[in-house]
């Protein structure tokens, strides 16, 4: 275990130096968010108040979304590993007496929060200073925000197994771009970063809450701002339980399948 902890370290360093990249892609986030507090401030208004979320509801998913955007963004993978299958250099990973799946979930997980933590206390701080009908506020209650927590980390726990299920798919096709572009223009749309998901029309909403995407960013927002409360949270938690086991299961049998048959060309 303190071998994977260190390749999680390793990256968690190296992605907490790029600090410029994350004051350009700061501004950036604060633009796009509050753009999108004044369309739905202006759809809110235009629909009399009657929306299936709570205007206030949707500033505090808004901003959670433009602050965590790193822990839950499939399109941006790590190119490296997927120069490695393609390329055969996954011939030095083999070398190490480790668990490929293992060393590469932590590796992902290290660079994503470093990244995070550099883009998402500068977005929050400003959004609680923001002007009252835009403002980012604290969740209703201790147990609320303990709910949110917890939903969060599974919910990070979700993407990355994600993610790790496209890179153990690519070792089974010529070029990685076509599972990259379906799989994560997917996540994109049905995991409520387009739109959060309530908006769905109620026949499509049943269908996306039986994959895992409902279940990555949508659930710790609602959470936070308080759409989902109550008894209404256990629920999703224990879906977001079972998509995390489901889908480590997944990626797990896909890398025993991709190593029996792996052959490396070369010298």
């Amino acid at each position: 275990m303190r071998k994977y902890y260190d390749f999680f370290k390793l990256r968690f360093a190296t992605g907490i130096q790029y600090r410029m990249a994350s004051v350009t892609a700061l501004t950036t986030q604060l633009i796009w968010g509050l753009m999108e507090c004044l369309a739905y401030k202006a759809v809110a208004e235009a629909s009399g108040g009657s929306m299936p979320m709570d205007y206030s509801s949707i500033v505090q998913y808004i901003w959670l979304k433009e602050a965590l955007y790193v822990f839950f963004n499939t399109w941006s993978s790590d190119n490296e590993l997927f120069s490695m299958i393609t390329s055969g250099d996954i011939a030095y990973e083999l070398c190490r007496p480790l668990s490929i799946y293992s060393m590469w979930f932590s590796r992902i997980t290290g660079a994503r929060i470093a990244e995070t933590l550099l883009r998402c206390v500068p977005v929050l701080i400003c959004a609680f200073l923001m002007p009252r009908p835009y403002r980012m506020t604290l969740p209703a209650s201790g147990a609320a925000f303990m709910f949110f927590l917890a939903a969060l980390f599974l919910a990070l726990g979700i993407t990355i197994t994600f993610c790790m299920l496209v890179y153990m798919l690519c070792f089974f096709t010529i070029a990685p771009q076509g599972w990259r572009m379906v799989l994560t223009g997917a996540v994109e749309f049905l995991s409520g970063n387009v739109i959060p998901l309530p908006f769905f029309p109620k026949k499509y909403l049943f269908l996306v809450e039986l994959s895992p995407f409902a279940y990555m960013q949508n659930v710790p927002f609602r959470i936070y701002s308080g759409d989902l409360a109550g008894s209404g949270i256990y629920p999703y938690i224990l879906k977001q339980i079972f998509w995390l086991a489901a889908l480590l299961a997944a990626g797990t049998a896909l890398w025993k399948c991709a190593e029996k048959r792996m052959v490396i060309q070369g010298g």
